[in-house]
């Protein structure tokens, strides 16, 4: 599944970037965090878009590129290669996806007031969905609560792991605006500035022993009688839990990519360490069969992984996300696996080097354990698959 040849030359292209411009950078990234980066990151982002390497996943009239679902595919597995690269071409989560939102559910005059700033990369934004008092894994079952005041909404609740809140301008906040609906249809979505009063950015939370800032961070925020216009409604009323898997669908593609991406340098530094490191005289690690099969094995795992994904990003673009369920959470947990499989098995061949933070896998094991928890966890998406196929043999299991 080789990209057209405009994508093919859009690749090229990002890989002189990369190569020169964003690498260089993540020695201060691993070595000194986040905010040492923040100015050389943004001075790329003005470039960058100065250039037309902006918002690939979005369109022209957005300032954007406009690529196909599969096109981007090819594009974020490019990116994936470097923790920097989709912040440094707009494409970051969780903006990406909320811009992809924004454009086809936000009214005109929320698109003037949050999209369009976003996809000039102006401002930032973040997704709160998740409650820590409540299994992350069940997205309709949360106490965050919008009830109507007035006119208006009046907010209360309690979110965490909000993704790129430290920083962010506005989130977008899932809440229960009518408790006797149908359980997918008793929460609708929020635009909400950050600035508004009640709103309490309560900490960033230590991952791994990092806290993290900026798109490298994960929030607690609390949300205390927050007044809401009318207008802070995103689509209509009791369709949240609809909008929210309209964004994860597509964004599991990207999210999926990008971890082989991962996959993909982790492989080559796996296998140029095992072709330079010398274990004995004259002897290096690379003419150990059980390296050579623990890297040819790993390799045909990522090229199926790879495959598969693309495969549903075809299959989405000519059936819709919805019909294809199954497969999205058959990718997420295959694909997620992969990657865990594949950072670790790095990790172990490049010995102690391999966990110091002179390298990028350390700060991959630490960033992306969390690949098989968020966006719904392994287990819950084996169960659909699992369900889906026991239900074509005549057993309808619930979860």
């Amino acid at each position: 599944m080789d990209p057209a040849p405009a994508t093919a030359e859009l690749l090229a292209r990002l890989d002189r970037v990369l190569g020169e411009d964003i690498r260089p950078l993540e020695a201060d990234l691993l070595q000194r965090g986040p905010e040492t980066v923040d100015a050389s990151l943004m001075q790329l982002r003005r470039e960058h878009r100065a250039r037309g390497l902006w918002n690939f996943q979005l369109p022209q009239h957005l300032d954007g590129v406009g690529l196909s679902l599969s096109e981007f595919a090819h594009v974020s597995e490019r990116l994936g290669q470097s923790p920097l690269a989709h912040a440094a071409f707009n494409c970051q989560a969780p903006d990406a996806g909320n811009m992809e939102i924004l454009e086809r559910q936000a009214a005109p005059a929320q698109k003037e007031r949050f999209l369009l700033p976003l996809a000039r990369g102006e401002i930032r934004s973040c997704f709160a969905m998740t409650e820590p008092e409540h299994a992350g894994s069940n997205p309709v079952w949360m106490s965050t609560s919008a009830s109507r005041q007035g006119s208006g909404w009046l907010l209360n609740g309690h979110k965490w792991f909000v993704t790129g809140a430290h920083g962010a301008d506005f989130a977008l906040v899932m809440a229960i605006t009518d408790p006797d609906a149908p359980r997918h249809d008793r929460a609708s979505q929020f635009l909400v500035p950050m600035d508004t009063p009640g709103v309490d950015h309560v900490r960033r939370i230590r991952i791994m022993g990092e806290e993290g800032s900026g798109w490298f961070s994960h929030s607690e925020l609390r949300f205390r009688d927050v007044e809401l216009p009318a207008d802070a409604l995103l689509g209509s009323r009791g369709a949240g839990f609809r909008v929210a898997q309209e964004r994860l669908g597509p964004g599991r593609i990207h999210h999926c990519m990008r971890w082989l991406g991962i996959c993909r340098r982790a492989l080559d530094m796996m296998a140029a360490h095992g072709a330079s490191r010398e274990v004995a005289p004259g002897r290096t690690l690379g003419t150990r069969q059980s390296f050579q099969h623990a890297l040819a094995e790993l390799e045909a795992t990522v090229a199926g992984a790879r495959l598969l994904v693309l495969d549903t990003a075809r299959q989405i673009e000519r059936q819709g996300h919805a019909e294809l369920r199954s497969r999205i959470s058959m990718i997420k947990f295959h694909t997620a696996g992969v990657l865990q499989n594949v950072v670790d098995a790095a990790i172990q061949a490049m010995g102690a080097a391999g966990v110091s933070d002179d390298h990028v896998l350390s700060w991959w094991y630490r960033h992306e354990r969390c690949a098989r928890i968020y966006d719904g966890t392994d287990e819950v998406h084996k169960t659909v698959v699992a369900r889906d196929l026991l239900a074509r043999h005549g057993l309808q299991v619930g979860f």
